[in-house]
């Protein structure tokens, strides 16, 4: 959706997707930091932290993982946060030995843009992930949906956490 979103001020278009509370996940197939494939079923049983950031390596995406990396030991150990972007494993395995990041999963849509696509963050222009955060529950619904509207902004974590809370 054009005029919608904004990237330092200037407008950008995301392929945003319809979800309503309750519905499926879309099935997602990331990379992880062994090259490995990641998917929904693999975290079933766990409430779910999909952080989409447009890349680790920028100032925002940074403090918004190491956020979640903090946050997340302090509600449940039935919370799994998986931080998505476009860059390499290579990339996020070198930003998260850097950072001290233990509780936040890693994981890089590069190879397609399946989960871009499926999850409605796609940023066209780009090619990169807009700056979303999706709940899932234990069973695999969405249980939380929240897309930051400037890319250059945090999340606001207060519901975000508040659900994961709840929920767990």
């Amino acid at each position: 959706m054009s005029g919608k979103y904004t990237m330092g001020g200037k407008p950008i278009t995301i392929s945003e997707k319809d979800f309503k509370i309750g519905d499926r996940a879309p099935l997602f197939k990331l990379v992880g930091n062994e090259l490995n494939i990641l998917t929904n079923d693999l975290f079933y049983g766990n409430v779910v932290i999909l952080s989409c950031v447009p890349s680790i390596d920028t100032p925002v995406c940074s403090i918004q993982t190491r956020r979640f990396n903090q946050e997340v030991t302090k509600i449940s150990k039935n919370i799994r946060v998986i931080t998505v972007s476009k860059d390499l494993p290579f990339a996020q395995i070198r930003w998260c030995a850097a950072n001290g990041i233990e509780n936040v999963i890693m994981a890089s849509d590069y190879r397609n843009f399946g989960f871009a696509t499926d999850y409605g963050v796609l940023i066209e222009e780009l090619g990169l992930l807009a700056r979303a955060v999706f709940i899932l529950t234990q069973d695999g619904k969405i249980a939380y949906i929240q897309r930051v509207p400037e890319m250059t902004q945090e999340p606001d974590y207060a519901p975000i956490l508040a659900v994961a809370k709840e929920l767990a």
